[in-house]
């Protein structure tokens, strides 16, 4: 069994922290009157995709590091389709989110992982990824037209599409293999010697081993919190 890396557990936790601070001025800017800058301003815009993406990249290097990719995906995927129920039920639908993107992208590997690399010489993979990636970034310019009504996993819109939360396959399933081609690095102990021995921060660690289960908790979490703070500051 491979040990676990603390600098990728400290680097997956600061992510959930970012995004659980982002989602918390969400609340407070959709719920409790809070100026909207709050929540978008150039500062966050920019680094709501920083966080994003160093989630799905370090999910896709942990994929190296799975017994079953297969059963991950499909328990991600799972939580990720109640979610869709739940939100959906509330009136704001996750139609494609970040676990339903995860979720897929590890079945996807779970397939098709051994295939990619038996096809694509480890060497080749982070740069054959990024650049495929950014080709899928281009061709949602293209009109589908009614298509669009089928393929919004895939990143094509329709008039009227909405979803709280949204990480299309296109490009940010290329985020994720570009991990799946850094983690084999790192499996294989290629990566310097201090990427290892690094302690990290025990609290962004803990946080970070525990990630699936803060994203399903800490929305509602948040919202009871802003509700209690709408509370104090009514009376």
């Amino acid at each position: 069994m491979r040990k676990r890396i603390e600098l990728i557990d400290t680097w997956r936790g600061l992510a959930v922290f970012l995004m659980v601070i982002h989602h918390f001025f969400y609340d407070l800017c959709a719920f409790a009157g809070a100026p909207w800058w709050l929540f978008t301003n150039p500062v966050f815009d920019l680094l709501h995709y920083v966080f994003a993406g160093s989630f799905i990249f370090l999910s896709g290097v942990s994929s190296r590091f799975s017994r079953s990719n297969l059963k991950r995906g499909a328990i991600c995927f799972g939580i990720a389709m109640v979610m869709t129920v739940v939100t959906t039920f509330m009136g704001m639908p996750i139609r494609f989110g970040v676990l339903h993107l995860l979720g897929t992208c590890m079945l996807i590997y779970g397939v098709a992982g051994k295939a990619l690399d038996n096809l694509i010489p480890h060497i080749f993979q982070p740069v054959i990824y990024a650049i495929l990636g950014i080709i899928s970034a281009l061709a949602l310019r293209i009109d589908i037209g009614e298509a669009a009504h089928f393929l919004f996993p895939f990143g094509w819109t329709y008039p009227g599409f909405s979803s709280s939360d949204w990480f299309p396959l296109f490009p940010w399933m290329f985020v994720f293999l570009v991990g799946t081609a850094a983690g084999w690095y790192i499996a294989e102990g290629k990566a310097p010697g201090w990427f290892y021995d690094w302690k990290g921060v025990p609290a962004l660690s803990w946080l970070g081993k525990r990630a699936l289960i803060v994203y399903v908790i800490h929305q509602p979490v948040l919202y009871g919190i802003t509700m209690g703070i709408v509370y104090i500051l009514s009376l």
